[in-house]
């Protein structure tokens, strides 16, 4: 029993260190993408998040075992990376369209509820009312943010929330088959993966858009950060909290990354949310608490 619990506690350790980091990420992107376009932005983020991938790939001995894998688990590689391709683009959509990136990341709380419901649907996990409750909780915050006050519905909701929406979507897609095949392969290669074929279409992409390769040194400054702590450090974290702790658990800690989001705005940009999207973040954060709490109880 002590010894799980050791193990639970490294779970939490590792999910904190990838919410913190995630957090830089939201700031450090935006301050990229607020200075070049997104094919120079991807290019170098991800060129960065590969670069660093795969040296870590190759110090820990990890390269290894790419050699030793079946057919089937390339397929899921490519599988993930299509996924995780598909949610990074909305992801700085997202970033580059929603001014405060705290507002951001307070909608990206969405995220547990369709992990969640993934989770129900493809890995057997039980549904009950109170994670109902939660889910509801969550998505009202989530309108509550999201909301222009207007009755046209081309205009309900910010600019931006679509592109949050997608991504949550495909990156609670990507965690659930993650969290079941996590032992197929190691965090270290999982992430190598997906780095390297989104670095891939962004060097086309870059090529295609014929924009120059130069960028002001304080642009890659923030991008070279953000793809440490987001593409590097982060995602690496959270991946080897699933080993320890369920997604839904993890999902309790990331919840809190809009409080150190909007810290780090705060100091950086010195912008501030509205009262009413403070108050909707702060639903989405009870959402997923008892999402979580209501998990626990399954």
């Amino acid at each position: 029993m002590a010894e799980k619990q050791s193990e639970q506690w490294k779970g939490y350790v590792w999910a904190m260190a990838g919410t913190i980091a995630f957090s830089s990420l939201y700031v450090f992107s935006k301050a990229g993408l607020n200075q070049v376009k997104l094919a120079q932005f991807g290019l170098y983020y991800f060129g960065i998040a590969f670069l660093l991938n795969l040296l870590l790939a190759i110090f820990s001995g990890k390269i290894t075992e790419i050699m030793a894998f079946p057919r089937k688990v390339f397929g899921l590689l490519i599988l993930l990376a299509a996924i995780d391709l598909g949610s990074n683009i909305t992801f700085f959509l997202a970033i580059r369209t929603i001014p405060d990136p705290s507002v951001t990341s307070f909608l990206g709380n969405l995220f547990p509820v369709f992990l969640i419901a993934l989770s129900i649907l493809f890995l057997n996990e039980r549904f009950t009312l109170f994670e109902a409750i939660g889910g509801i909780l969550a998505i009202t915050g989530a309108f509550i943010i999201s909301y222009t006050g207007e009755l046209d519905w081309q205009k309900l909701f910010i600019p931006g929330t679509g592109f949050v929406l997608i991504n949550t979507f495909l990156a609670a897609t990507f965690s659930v088959i993650v969290k079941k095949n996590v032992r197929m392969a190691s965090p270290v290669i999982f992430n190598l993966n997906s780095s390297g074929w989104i670095f891939l279409f962004f060097l086309g992409y870059f090529s295609w858009s014929g924009l120059p390769l130069a960028i002001p040194a304080n642009a890659f400054g923030n991008i070279a950060l953000g793809a440490f702590f987001g593409s590097f450090l982060g995602l690496l974290s959270l991946y080897y909290s699933y080993r320890y702790i369920a997604a839904s658990r993890s999902s309790i800690i990331q919840s809190l990354k809009g409080i150190f989001v909007l810290i780090i705005a705060w100091f950086y940009f010195g912008n501030f949310p509205l009262p009413i999207q403070l108050i909707g973040g702060g639903i989405t954060i009870l959402g997923v608490i008892v999402l979580t709490l209501a998990q626990d109880k399954t």
